[in-house]
Formats: C-alpha cells, sequence, structure tokens
C-alpha cells in the first residue's frame, strides 16, 4: 500500500476533518430557493417514514429498492425543478434522528448538483454535511450500527470526490464572481481542501484495513483474517474498497497517474473483483485505469482496459439501460470510445469484433483523420477534450497569482508526443506494402528528407515497444513490441517483416450461432 503521502501526522487511524472550523455564513448568501411554502406531498411523507424505518433497522435489501427506485420516481413527480425539502422541515416525520437527517442531506445536496445549480453556499453546506457522516462513521466509540446498500455506498464516494472536483473547478473560475464571494472563498480555504478529501479516503482505508485484506485475499486466504473490528462490517469494508478507487480518480484528476495506479496494488482487475457488484464503480475503475495508462504511452494496455469495460457495458446493456444512471454510463462508454479510437490510432491493435464494429460507427472517420499526418492533430484535440477528466488544480490558494489551467497543461503534454509521432501512421502505411525498400525510395514517397527519414525510423522502431501488463500490479510490465511490423536499416535499405495475426474464425461462427439461436427462439415465442 502506497499511503505515505502525508508525513505529518501519518493518518493514523482517526480521521481530523477540517470541518471543525465552520465556516462563517454570511446572510447576505442565501441559497438561491424560497422553502418558506414549501408542502410535503403526502407521498412523500410516507416515502420519508418508510425511508426512515429501514435504516433504523438496517433494511438492506428494502432500502435499496428504496434508494435505486422510490427517491427517483419521487424526484421525477415532484422535484425535477425544486429542491427536496430542507431537512429541518421533515426532522418532525423522523424523530429528529441526526444520523438519518444527514444522510437525507447528502441525497438533498446530490439532487442540487444533478438537476438543479449549487450556489456557494450549497456548496458549503454539502461539504459540512459530508464532514458530519463521516465523523460519526470513522470517529464513534466502535463501528456504528448502520448498513446501507453497495449501490448507495459506492455513490457517496463518488459524490463526494465530484463536488470536490466541481467545487476546485468553481473556485479556479474567477470572472464572473463578486468581491464578496472572492473573499468568502479566500477566508474558508479548509473548505473543500485537498488535504481533506485525501484524508478522508486514506483514513477509511486505513479504519477498515482493506488493504490488508485484499493481500490477503490475492494470496488465497480469507479476508476475514486481516479484518479487523471495523473491516469485519460491510459498510466500512466498502466504504474502504470504494476509497481506493475513489484515490485512483483523485489523483488522475491531479495528474499523477503513476501514484494513481500505485493505488491498485492490491485490487485484481476481474470480473470477480467487489467493485464489479456496482456497475458504475466498475466503469470508473477501468475508465481512470485506461486514461492512467494512455498518458503514461503505455497504449496497449489502455486499449486492453477499454475493451474489457466496453464489452461488459455491451453484454449487461439490457440491464443497466433501466437504471436511473444510465445517462451516466453511456456519457462515459461514449468517452472510452473516443479514448480507444485516439490508442487505436496510436498502436494499430485487433479489437473484438463487436467493439470494432462500434467503434468504426461511432469514431471510424475520426481514426482515418488521425492517421494522415499534421491534419489529425485537431481531431486528437477534439477527441481529448470531450474523453478526459476534468482535471483540477491540487492548491486551493487564492493570492491573485496566475496560475495555469490544468487541462491544458496536460493537453499540452499529450499533444506534445501525439506530434513526435504524427507521421509514423504514414509511414507504416508505405511499409506494409514491400519487404524491402532503399532509404531514398521511401523518402520520395513521403517527400521528405533521407536523414528526417532515417530519424522517423527510429522513433518507429521505438514507439512500436511498450511496457506492457503481463502479471503483477498495473505498474509492473514488460518491454515488448506491440506492433505486427518489424524491420531493420542496413546499408540504406530497410528489411520489413510483417506478423500477421489470423482471424478467430470459431469465435465468429460461435457468435453467430447464438445470435442466429436467440433469433429463432424469439420468433418461435411470437408465433
Amino acid at each position: 500500500m502506497y499511503n505515505d503521502a502525508f508525513e505529518e501526522d501519518d493518518l493514523v487511524a482517526e480521521v481530523e476533518l477540517v470541518a471543525q472550523a465552520r465556516y462563517s455564513r454570511n446572510a447576505d448568501l442565501e441559497d438561491g430557493f424560497n422553502d418558506e411554502a414549501v408542502q410535503i406531498p403526502d407521498g412523500v411523507r410516507n416515502f420519508i417514514s418508510f425511508f426512515y424505518r429501514n435504516v433504523l433497522e438496517n433494511n438492506v435489501y428494502e432500502l435499496h429498492n428504496v434508494y435505486d427506485t422510490s427517491f427517483n420516481k419521487l424526484t421525477d413527480k415532484y422535484y425535477t425543478k425544486q429542491p427536496w425539502p430542507e431537512a429541518e422541515l421533515i426532522a418532525p416525520l423522523v424523530n429528529n434522528d441526526e444520523v438519518f437527517l444527514t444522510l437525507y442531506r447528502e441525497l438533498y445536496y446530490r439532487h442540487i448538483y444533478g438537476r438543479l445549480t449549487p450556489t456557494l453556499e450549497h456548496r458549503f453546506r454539502s461539504y459540512e454535511n459530508y464532514c458530519d457522516l463521516f465523523n460519526y462513521i470513522l470517529n464513534s466509540e466502535g463501528p456504528v450500527n448502520l448498513e446501507l446498500p453497495n449501490q448507495w455506498l459506492w455513490d457517496i464516494i463518488d459524490e463526494f470526490i465530484y463536488q470536490f472536483q466541481s467545487f476546485s473547478n468553481y473556485r479556479d473560475r474567477l470572472k464572473n464572481k463578486s468581491e464578496e464571494e472572492i473573499a468568502l472563498l479566500r477566508d474558508n480555504p479548509q473548505i473543500w481542501s485537498t488535504y481533506s478529501v485525501l484524508n478522508v479516503l486514506y483514513s477509511f482505508i486505513q479504519k477498515s484495513r482493506i488493504n490488508e485484506q485484499l493481500l490477503v485475499s490475492k494470496k488465497g486466504g480469507d479476508m476475514m483474517e486481516a479484518a479487523g473490528e471495523y473491516g469485519a462490517r460491510p459498510l466500512y469494508k466498502n466504504l474502504g474498497y470504494f476509497s481506493i478507487i475513489g484515490l485512483l480518480r483523485v489523483n488522475c484528476l491531479m495528474g499523477d497517474f503513476v501514484l494513481a495506479l500505485k493505488m491498485m496494488d492490491n485490487v485484481v482487475l476481474n470480473k470477480k473483483a467487489l467493485f464489479a457488484r456496482v456497475t458504475a464503480c466498475h466503469v470508473t475503475a477501468y475508465y481512470y485505469v485506461g486514461f492512467a495508462y494512455m498518458m503514461m504511452r503505455r497504449y496497449a494496455d489502455a486499449i486492453k482496459a477499454f475493451s474489457n469495460v466496453l464489452s461488459f457495458l455491451q453484454r449487461t446493456k439490457p440491464y443497466h439501460s433501466r437504471s436511473y444512471q444510465s445517462e451516466q454510463l453511456a456519457r462515459k462508454s461514449d468517452q472510452m470510445y473516443a479514448l480507444l479510437a485516439m490508442c487505436i490510432a496510436l498502436c494499430p491493435t485487433r479489437l473484438d469484433e463487436n467493439i470494432h464494429s462500434q467503434l468504426r460507427e461511432k469514431y471510424g472517420e475520426h481514426i482515418s483523420k488521425m492517421q494522415k499526418g499534421d491534419e489529425g492533430i485537431p481531431i486528437f484535440e477534439e477527441l481529448f477534450q470531450h474523453a478526459c477528466p476534468k482535471f483540477i488544480s491540487a492548491s486551493g490558494r487564492l493570492d491573485g497569482t496566475p496560475r495555469a489551467d490544468p487541462y491544458q497543461t496536460y493537453m499540452k503534454i499529450f499533444v506534445t508526443d501525439i506530434k513526435n509521432q504524427i507521421k509514423l501512421p504514414t509511414l507504416r502505411s508505405f511499409m506494409k506494402l514491400y519487404t524491402t525498400m532503399g532509404v531514398d525510395k521511401l523518402a520520395k514517397f513521403l517527400e521528405m528528407d533521407p536523414e528526417e527519414l532515417k530519424m522517423q525510423l527510429l522513433v518507429f522502431k521505438q514507439k512500436s515497444r511498450q511496457i506492457k501488463w503481463v502479471s503483477g500490479d498495473l505498474l509492473d510490465g514488460e518491454y515488448l513490441p506491440t506492433s505486427d511490423l518489424d524491420f531493420c536499416l542496413k546499408q540504406d535499405v530497410v528489411h520489413i517483416a510483417e506478423s500477421k495475426v489470423g482471424r478467430r474464425y470459431a469465435d465468429w461462427f460461435l457468435r453467430n450461432i447464438n445470435r442466429c439461436e436467440d433469433i429463432v427462439a424469439s420468433l418461435e415465442q411470437r408465433a
């Protein structure tokens, strides 16, 4: 486990959130919504009472239905353009239970972020509510008596990081802010600070001993052997595990791609992993692993990561299309196809037939343009802008000094590497036509100087070998060829050898036989 990022207090076992110094609420900053004449419909009252009863009883099965289905149906019916009632209004319905009200506020602010536009007051209050929730879970005497569905636990961690990311981007845009807002942001640097967010995630990992549990599991042992008092409870175990995926995401957002993959040392990327129980977590893990590999120029590993999760999404489409997160999953899937298109343009690889057909349908024209030299650079920039995460600056200081835009920084790094190899697809297409060819002749075809061609051949040779994962941790790998084209330069003559991979006819026939059987079965049902 790589958790020596904080040397000051080593993040012992307890979390000490920075929220103890609460911001001073300014009466002039309203939350933007009028709660004076809010009437709670009877259906919502009954829902809240039922919701509260199941939280008290730790009825995870019913809570899953309440959280996944009922809450979203009521939102669509009553609260598409307005917030849910504030916690103070529903407090009498739940006996002023602070734990339930904290959980309710988590949903309340998430709805505002997702359906409405949060104000600065909302951002501050939501942060404080997360602090209250995490302090209750982490700093109570002994494990708390609370059980929540896996989907909700993942969404808590995911939304916590999303709101941190949203606040960081909001804070860095000073153009349209009043002096009062800027002063409030400057006076409250602890709100949504990078330190406090990382502190929470590392604390969940340590409290649950999840890394120790995963290490025992990797060696074939029983996870409960290393669980401890807290890790034996599903609440702590799952929050700890989801915090690992959260740290993968946060480190990618801050541009530390090596540390991002290092966080996954004890997580095995397969369909039996814990993250596979929650589709959104599954997709997030593979998206950020693939993106980190891409930014580290390990394109073959990035292609493998994106292909795996896109195949999973294709197979499970009928299931997750009914989920309230279907739009988010579809958007993330489209982003991964865009990233996959860039990786394929840089490192041509044979893909699964279904993934290949989808990729051609969505980005076939883009791929062909990206392989046409300098005119492909704007396409790379366009796809990168569409598919990359919203990078953040780790420093939240508002001292007036100009700061570089994180997105522009990483875009520049990526495009610089692209420019170094932008002519390689054209070079590769000519070399595939010959087994031997003189340098002068090839240089004429490419309309470049022979000496420049020799430099391009060296770049091609270097780019055709990458560190590729074989076994072990995600950062491990062997230096292997990733191209089906190899060559050597001898006395100004290029000797070319191409290793063609045979088509997998058996897979094609089996897949189409199954498809045919499904069609016949559906026709028989209709007959």
